[in-house]
């Protein structure tokens, strides 16, 4: 069961979550979080584990994203908060999630990925993905379409050090890609030139 764990330093904190969220220092399971926080049950997300808080959220738009809800996807956990309440949730122990927004023209400065506020340049648009290891094993090589946000996420094993290339409408661009303890999980430096 994962561990959630209430704070009282939320409003501080989600100064730094209102947008795309900048590096700071932050027993993962993929098992459902417990009923008990009432932030979740607000949001309809009683019952999933942070995994599936995180593909749920990331991939609504507009006006379905909850505009009271912030929620920052680290390394390890996913920090849930409302501007009176947070909570941690964490995030299975074997992976690591990270989403990019590609860009031809705008971009904006990410290191953890905001699910609820990050909105990318490509919204719902055919790219294709590849991403490969230092020492030259294709670990993803598809067509994907971007989520409403115009990002699009993985779940990548952890310790994977490579590169991501995408390419979208003739434009390529590729950026090195890690998935440590350290490493961002939002990724908005991709441009397709």
């Amino acid at each position: 069961m994962p561990r959630i764990r209430p704070t009282a330093a939320a409003a501080a904190l989600l100064l730094l979550l209102a947008a795309c969220s900048p590096a700071d220092d932050a027993s993962p399971e993929d098992a459902p979080a417990t009923a008990t926080a009432p932030l979740l049950s607000e949001h309809g997300l009683d019952g999933m584990s942070g995994k599936e808080m995180v593909d749920h959220l990331d991939r609504l738009g507009g006006a379905d994203r909850p505009a009271d809800l912030m929620a920052s996807v680290r390394a390890e956990e996913l920090v849930l908060g409302d501007g009176t309440d947070e909570i941690t949730v964490e995030l299975p122990a074997e992976e690591f999630y990270v989403s990019f927004a590609p860009y031809v023209e705008a971009t904006h400065e990410c290191y953890f990925h905001s699910l609820t506020s990050c909105q990318g340049e490509l919204v719902e648009e055919d790219i294709e993905v590849t991403l490969t290891s230092s020492d030259g094993e294709v670990l993803v090589e598809e067509t994907v379409t971007t989520f409403a946000n115009g990002f699009a996420g993985y779940w990548l094993p952890r310790g994977f050090e490579g590169t991501l290339e995408v390419s979208h409408d003739g434009l390529t661009g590729q950026v090195p890609i890690g998935t440590g303890a350290e490493d961002p999980t939002c990724i908005t430096t991709l441009q397709l030139t």
